[in-house]
């Protein structure tokens, strides 16, 4: 019985003595973390950015405890204006920090990377959150209040796109309607116009029969036209020949008349006294 308690208190001395070697090591790892990130900073103020960075890689990889050096990375991330990166180790430094005050830190800089990129509504968020580690910072609330205006904003100007686009193609729509409409009065008027050309051209047609009929009723019957043919050129015709004697007769008429006159002219008067 004796022994069975000795080999738990043995036991048990064992994995309290691995745990103080753990913590021992973590605390370690966390103070050469430290020293990287102090390493970083320096490097940071001397506008040496590649070496701050190594350094700062460093101390994020010797330890998981440190939520320092992802912030202060994603400072130098968000100074160069690479948003991307900056977002990551903010949220990187979030995740690790175990003190809201550090919490508040990196999400009050998530918001600022959603303003930059003009995510309003994720950036409402991240500063909501800043300010349940923070409540009495009125710096992350003036940039809540800001981040809110911008998303109404935003919100304005797409539904106001949107009624544009909505209007912009029921204008197109009308457009094409309004070409059918014109197509189908042109093709309308082609066919009125095709319809009185087609009566135009019967009338024409009417009219050159009437003309040809009229033509044919002024033109001299075949056999009188066979008697001019087969009269000579100089031949002369019957109401000429009867004009002529006519003419004949009263010329002989007034001759004649002419004849008597002098025959009674001419004839001597007897005296009534005989001599």
């Amino acid at each position: 019985m004796k022994r069975f308690v000795l080999f738990i208190f043995l036991a048990g001395s064992f994995a309290s003595a691995q745990e103080d070697d753990a913590v021992k090591a973590q605390e370690k790892a966390l103070r050469e973390s430290k020293n990287l990130t102090y390493e970083g900073n320096q490097e940071l103020t001397t506008n040496k950015f590649i070496e701050a960075e190594v350094e700062y890689r460093k101390a994020i990889a010797k330890s998981d405890q440190n939520a320092v050096a992802p912030y202060n990375l994603g400072n130098a991330y968000y100074n160069n204006a690479t948003y991307s990166e900056a977002f990551g180790r903010f949220k990187q430094a979030g995740e690790r920090a175990s003190e809201k005050p550090e919490k508040h830190k990196a999400y009050h800089n998530m918001g600022n990377v959603f303003m930059k990129r003009k995510e309003y509504e994720k950036a409402v968020e991240a500063y909501k959150q800043a300010l349940r580690n923070n409540p009495k910072d009125e710096e992350t609330r003036y940039n809540l209040a800001l981040a809110k205006e911008m998303l109404k904003k935003d919100q304005q100007n797409q539904d106001q796109n949107k009624d544009d686009k909505n209007e912009d193609e029921k204008d197109k729509k009308d457009d094409k309607k309004d070409g059918d409409n014109k197509e189908e009065n042109k093709d309308q008027q082609d066919k009125g116009d095709e319809g009185d050309q087609k009566k135009e051209n019967e009338e024409e047609n009417k009219e050159g029969d009437g003309d040809k009929k009229e033509e044919q009723k002024n033109k001299p019957k075949e056999g009188d036209e066979k008697e001019e043919q087969q009269r000579r050129p100089n031949q002369l015709s019957k109401q000429q020949i009867q004009n002529l004697l006519e003419a004949m007769q009263q010329e002989e008429k007034k001759v004649q008349q002419k004849i008597d006159a002098k025959k009674v002219k001419g004839v001597k008067v007897k005296n009534e006294k005989d001599w």
